[in-house]
């Protein structure tokens, strides 16, 4: 994914690239929010990029950070489309996306992967997957695939079809189009990884298990904490090893048991 940023949406901040390494995030004296390392205030939480993928790390006793609705205490693995909510100001994960000039054409040959989905991952549909085998219907419609009963949404919103490896996202309702990794658009091609977001909260990702991306290779709980080592094994010992004092224990009394029996039998 490139040029990651952080958009505001109350524009209080102006886009905040993120390139590899740790992103302060604070609260200043003005009651704003401030990024990066020249920002001054009370550190809110921390925002990370590495070789996994980016990592939002939520301050010691700070309460009320939200990742797209979902509270987080601790850790959250964040994609591209994002939306985090901190001290009372939104703050969008952006990515570059591939525009579409000319809608390419769909081989009526090519059968559709049962394997290649879009998984809502906020909103009612989060937890449930659509092949994307057959073209999608997105909207109103009472035929519509992916039903979004939102006065906002067109009854023919958007649809979504295979074309090849790559899903062609086209715009059908002629408004402002969808959210895809952040970013407001009409036409768009995905790839795996992608977030698309319908209306205000309906969240997917394209899942395609064999080019699948790193932000969307494990699954997101509310206070993930990915980060911490495993614990280190404890140190096994050799059950045989174990039972040779208990054996010869028992060797012992037994034979003081056939000698008191010898002994005192005899008399």
């Amino acid at each position: 994914m490139e040029n990651l940023r952080l958009h505001f949406v109350n524009r209080q901040q102006p886009d905040r690239p993120l390139h590899t390494g740790v992103h302060r995030v604070v609260r200043e004296a003005a009651g704003t929010l401030g990024v990066g390392d020249q920002a001054q205030g009370a550190l809110m939480a921390r925002i990370c990029v590495d070789r996994r993928g980016l990592w939002l790390q939520v301050a010691n006793g700070m309460r009320g950070v939200h990742v797209n609705g979902r509270p987080v205490q601790r850790m959250a693995l964040l994609r591209a489309g994002d939306s985090v909510y901190l001290d009372g100001a939104e703050i969008l994960v952006q990515a570059s996306h591939q525009d579409v000039d000319a809608v390419p054409e769909r081989n009526p040959a090519q059968a559709g992967d049962p394997r290649i989905v879009l998984r809502g991952v906020g909103g009612p549909y989060h937890g449930l997957s659509f092949p994307l085998s057959q073209p999608l219907l997105v909207g109103r419609a009472r035929d519509a695939d992916i039903r979004i009963d939102d006065p906002l949404c067109a009854e023919r919103h958007a649809q979504l079809e295979l074309r090849g490896e790559r899903v062609l996202l086209r715009d059908l309702a002629g408004g402002e189009g969808s959210a895809v990794n952040g970013v407001r658009v009409r036409d768009a091609m995905l790839a795996a990884g992608d977030q698309v977001v319908f209306g205000p909260q309906h969240r997917f990702v394209v899942e395609i298990p064999w080019l699948a991306s790193a932000s969307s290779a494990q699954e997101r709980t509310e206070d993930d904490d990915a980060s911490a080592p495993p614990a280190a094994p404890e140190p096994q010992v050799a059950a045989s090893s174990r039972r040779w004092p208990w054996l010869l224990l028992a060797a012992a009394l037994l034979a003081a048991a056939l000698s008191a029996l010898l002994l005192f039998g005899a008399r």
